[in-house]
C-alpha cells in the first residue's frame, strides 16, 4: 500500500508551506526574534496547512538549535517530528471531536504541570477546537491564562467563532486562506513531475477546481487519478469523466446556440448531458462558470488572461470569441438567471426539468422582468445596428458621393433608401390581381431603381464593383450571427409576401453561409423547386435580408429532409389531426400573429388588430405549395395519379 500524496509531500518547514505567507511570515520572524507565545489559534478552511504549521512550529520550538525558523532536520527532535518520525511524546496532539469534554479539559490540565519528557516544550496541539464544550473551555481558561513555561498550545479550528472569546482573547490569532489557483496549479504540477507521471495541462486546471483551494483536497483528487492514469499519463477526457465534469464542448454548443437563439441546439446538448449520465446541477454549475468567465473577459479584455490564469490559451481564445456574440446585460441576465435556477435545483426531485427550465429563461430575454429583458434586447438591436450600419470598404479610384453618406451597404453596391414616394406595380403582376396593401410591398424592378436614383438631386452614383473584387462579402455576418437576427428577417418578409414567409418559415431551415452565398434546405423537392422557379420567392427573401441585415446574398436552395422549418416562436400549431410522418404546422392566419406578437415585443406594445391579416384576405391561405402537396398536407391524401378530362 502507497502512502497518500497529502502525507507524502507534507510541508516540513515553513518555506515548503504554500500559499500562507501572511502566516508563516510573521511566525518565522517571532522564531527568530524569541519573542513566542504560550497559545495561538490557527482558522482557516479545511485542508489549508493549519494542523501541518502547528507542527512545524512544534519543531521549530524544540530543535536543538532552537527555537528557530529554521529546523535542523538532524536532531533527534526534528527526526521524531518529521514526515518519518514516529512522533514525540512532548507534541500531543488533541481531537476535540471526539475529546471536548469536561473530563478531558481537567484530564488535560493535571497532565499539563509535568515537565516535557526529552524537548525543551510541551506542545498541546488540540485540533477542531470549536468542538470542544464550554464547559471543557472554562475548565481550560485558567490553565491557557496563566501556563507552565514549558507548555505551548496551539488551536486549530474552521470555525473561530465557536470558540469562546475568552479562549481567544488569550491567544495570538493567525487566519489561513485558501490557496490562489495559480500557485496551487504550480504545486500540483511539481508533484505530476515528482511522480514522473505525463499530465495535460488542462487536467490541472480541472484538479484545482475540484479542490476548491484546499491543498489537502486536490492533492487527494491529484492521488485518485494517478492511480488510475494508463500508459498515456492523465488525459482531459479521463479526468472530466471520473471528477463528473461537463466536457468543455457541450458548454461551447450551449454557449454558441444562447448566442444565436437557436432552442432546438440547447435543448438537444440538454438531453446529450443527461443522456451521457452528467449531473444537470454539475452542468448548471459548470455554465454559471462560463458566463462568469465571459463577463471578465468582456469587462477586462487586456487583463483576461492574468485574471483567468488557470485556463489554457487555446481556451481563452474560444471565450473571447464567444464573448463577441453577446452583450453585456445579457450575460449578466443569463448569469443571474442561471444562478437562480441553481438555488431552485437544490433539493430538487427533476433536476433536468429544472435545468431545461433555466435554458428557456435564458433564451426568452423579452418574458423577463422589465429591467433585465429591456437590457438584454437593447443589447441586440445594438449589434443588429453596428452590423447594417458597418462601414464598406469603396475602390481607390470610386467617384464620391454624397448620396452614399446615409445609405445602407449592401454587399460590395450602395443602395439609396427608399423615398417616401409610392411605387409602381410591378409590370409582372396580372392585370386582374389587386393593387398592394402596406403589408405586401412589391420588390422593386431595376428599372424603378434606377428612376428612383435619377430622381434624387446631385451626380450619378458611382459604379458598382467588378465581380470577384472584395466588396461583393457577407459584411462579415457569419451563421450564429444570422441564425440570432433569422426571426427579424421572417418579420420583415412577412410584410414583404406572406406566402413567400409560409414557405420559408415552415418547411425550411437555414443550412450554411459560404461568403455572400445563403444555403436554405427544403423538406421536399416539390418545396424546393416552389422557391427556386419562376416565382419571386428568392427576391423577397433577399429584399428582407437586405433590410434587416444590409447585406446582399445569393441564395441556394436544397433538400434536406432534416430541415423541420424555423417558424416564430409563438406560432400555434394548426388545427385537426396531422400525419405521423409530416410535422404540426401552424396555419397562415397563427404564423401572421406571432409576427405581429414578435414586432410588438421589439417595440414594447400589444400588437393591435390593424397588425393581424384579415380572415378573406387572399394571401392568407397562399401557402405557396402545388396542389397535389397541398392535399398531402391538408387532407393526408395520396396522389397516385391525375385524370386528363381533355
Amino acid at each position: 500500500m502507497t502512502q497518500a500524496l497529502y502525507r507524502r509531500y507534507r510541508p516540513v518547514t515553513f518555506a515548503d508551506v504554500i500559499g500562507q505567507d501572511h502566516v508563516t511570515t510573521p511566525l518565522a520572524n517571532a522564531l527568530a526574534a524569541k519573542r513566542t507565545n504560550h497559545a495561538y489559534l490557527f482558522s482557516g478552511p479545511r485542508g489549508c496547512g493549519k494542523t501541518t504549521s502547528a507542527r512545524i512550529l512544534a519543531r521549530c520550538l524544540n530543535c536543538e538549535q532552537g527555537p528557530t525558523p529554521d529546523p535542523c532536520g538532524v536532531c533527534q527532535s526534528c527526526v521524531d517530528l518529521g514526515p518519518a518520525g514516529g512522533g514525540s511524546l512532548d507534541v500531543i496532539e488533541i481531537d476535540a471531536a471526539s475529546h471536548g469534554g469536561v473530563d478531558d479539559a481537567r484530564d488535560l490540565r493535571e497532565r499539563a504541570h509535568f515537565a516535557p519528557a526529552s524537548s525543551r516544550y510541551k506542545v498541546y496541539i488540540i485540533d477542531e477546537a470549536h468542538m470542544v464544550s464550554k464547559e471543557g473551555f472554562n475548565a481550560l481558561l485558567k490553565l491557557v491564562e496563566e501556563p507552565p513555561d514549558h507548555v505551548t498550545f496551539v488551536f486549530a479550528t474552521t470555525e473561530p467563532d465557536k470558540v469562546i472569546a475568552t479562549i481567544r482573547s488569550r491567544t495570538h490569532h493567525y487566519p489561513f486562506r485558501l490557496v490562489p489557483p495559480a500557485q496551487l496549479q504550480a504545486h500540483l504540477a511539481s508533484v505530476c513531475e515528482q511522480e514522473k507521471v505525463p499530465v495535460d495541462p488542462a487536467v490541472l486546471s480541472l484538479v484545482v477546481r475540484a479542490g476548491r483551494g484546499s491543498v489537502r483536497d486536490s492533492l487527494s483528487v491529484l492521488d485518485q487519478l494517478l492511480a488510475g492514469a494508463g500508459k498515456d499519463g492523465l488525459t482531459y477526457e479521463g479526468a472530466a469523466r471520473l471528477l463528473g465534469y461537463t466536457p468543455a464542448n457541450l458548454v461551447d454548443d450551449t454557449m454558441s446556440a444562447f448566442a444565436a437563439g437557436d432552442g432546438a441546439a440547447v435543448f438537444t446538448v440538454v438531453d446529450s448531458v443527461v443522456e451521457a449520465g452528467h449531473d444537470p446541477r454539475r452542468f448548471a454549475e459548470d455554465l454559471l462558470e462560463r458566463l462568469r468567465d465571459l463577463i471578465i473577459i468582456q469587462a477586462v479584455p487586456d487583463s483576461a488572461g492574468s485574471i483567468l490564469s488557470h485556463l489554457p490559451a487555446d481556451e481563452l481564445d474560444r471565450m473571447r470569441q464567444q464573448a463577441a456574440h453577446f452583450g453585456p446585460a445579457e450575460l449578466s441576465r443569463a448569469a443571474d438567471v442561471v444562478n437562480a435556477g441553481l438555488t431552485e435545483m437544490r433539493g430538487a426531485t427533476a433536476p433536468r426539468l429544472q435545468l431545461e427550465l433555466i435554458c428557456a429563461r435564458v433564451l426568452l430575454p423579452g418574458a423577463d422582468t422589465p429591467e433585465r429583458g429591456v437590457a438584454a434586447r437593447l443589447d441586440r438591436l445594438e449589434r443588429r445596428l453596428a452590423i447594417a450600419n458597418e462601414p464598406t470598404v469603396a475602390p481607390a479610384d470610386a467617384p464620391s458621393d454624397r448620396r452614399t453618406a446615409g445609405a445602407r451597404p449592401v454587399g460590395g453596391t450602395v443602395r439609396p433608401e427608399p423615398t417616401t414616394a409610392p411605387t409602381a406595380e410591378p409590370a409582372s403582376r396580372a392585370a386582374g390581381d389587386r393593387p398592394s396593401t402596406p403589408d405586401e410591398t412589391p420588390l422593386a424592378s431595376p428599372a424603378q431603381v434606377d428612376a428612383q436614383s435619377e430622381a434624387l438631386p446631385g451626380p450619378a452614383p458611382a459604379a458598382d464593383p467588378a465581380p470577384g473584387s472584395a466588396g461583393a462579402s457577407s459584411g462579415g455576418i457569419d451563421l450564429i450571427t444570422l441564425r440570432r437576427h433569422w426571426p427579424d428577417v421572417l418579420a420583415a418578409l412577412a410584410k414583404l409576401k406572406r406566402s413567400t414567409w409560409t414557405l420559408v418559415s415552415v418547411n425550411s431551415q437555414v443550412r450554411g453561409v459560404d461568403g455572400d452565398q445563403l444555403t436554405m434546405g427544403f423538406t421536399t423537392k416539390g418545396l424546393r423547386d416552389t422557391f427556386a422557379g419562376a416565382s419571386q420567392h428568392q427576391d423577397y427573401l433577399r429584399e428582407a435580408l437586405i433590410q434587416v441585415l444590409g447585406v446582399e446574398w445569393k441564395i441556394e436552395a436544397i433538400v434536406d429532409p432534416s430541415s423541420g422549418g424555423t417558424a416564430l416562436a409563438g406560432a400555434a400549431p394548426a388545427a385537426g389531426p396531422a400525419r405521423q410522418d409530416e410535422p404540426v404546422r401552424p396555419s397562415a392566419r397563427e404564423q401572421a400573429m406571432a409576427v405581429a406578437a414578435a414586432e410588438a415585443q421589439v417595440a414594447d406594445e400589444p400588437p393591435g388588430p390593424a397588425d393581424l391579416p384579415s380572415a378573406d384576405d387572399p394571401d392568407a391561405d397562399d401557402s405557396g405549395l402545388s396542389s397535389h402537396e397541398l392535399l398531402e398536407r391538408e387532407l393526408g391524401a395520396k396522389v397516385i395519379g391525375e385524370y386528363d378530362a381533355s
